[in-house]
């Protein structure tokens, strides 16, 4: 199913629904071949939509922790990501039919950007959509930036007249993603 206003992702083999103010960071820089990366230009929040392994011994409820554990290692937080607990998204919500489970998640991180000394604190709101049958877990992250470092190069961008993304565009992309093509999953 195509929902309106949905974009396509990972060459038209998913899709999902975007604010219209999305910037497709693929245009600006590369970016690796199972991710999808948008920013807003004038807040520094970006959506990122994510195809990694499935974690079988990952119990269902436990997967979006384990998912945020592991991206807050990757971006090298200082400290224990603060969460806020799992919630499960109901499949009767969801266009991505094909999912055994979803969950979303929201946790805090000091995190730095282009391995900068400047941290930003961060809200990550982070959705997994289960789909062991392809041995995938798709993650769609909302990374809500609440306070810039003056010494981060995001400073400079940030623009206080910019109408920023909500947790309700970011709830309506994880309800609209959508898979036209299993082949993507090889």
């Amino acid at each position: 199913m195509q929902t309106a206003g949905a974009r396509p992702l990972f060459g038209g083999a998913m899709s999902a629904a975007f604010p219209s103010n999305a910037t497709d960071v693929s245009v600006l820089r590369d970016i690796p071949d199972n991710q999808e990366v948008f920013v807003h230009a004038q807040t520094d929040q970006s959506l990122i939509v994510e195809l990694v392994e499935y974690q079988a011994d990952v119990a269902d409820q436990d997967a979006a922790r384990y998912h945020l554990e592991d991206i807050a290692c990757s971006n090298g937080v200082v400290g224990a990501s603060e969460v806020t607990g799992a919630l499960e998204l109901p499949k009767a919500e969801l266009c991505l039919s094909e999912c055994r489970s979803a969950w979303m998640i929201t946790g805090a991180q000091c995190v730095s950007k282009f391995n900068e000394e400047a941290r930003n604190a961060v809200t990550v709101h982070l959705g997994v959509i289960r789909l062991p049958q392809f041995s995938t877990d798709v993650l769609v992250t909302f990374n809500d930036p609440q306070s810039i470092s003056p010494g981060s190069s995001s400073a400079a961008s940030v623009q206080a007249q910019g109408e920023p993304w909500t947790l309700q565009d970011f709830q309506r992309l994880l309800q609209t993603a959508s898979l036209h093509d299993p082949g993507l999953f090889g």
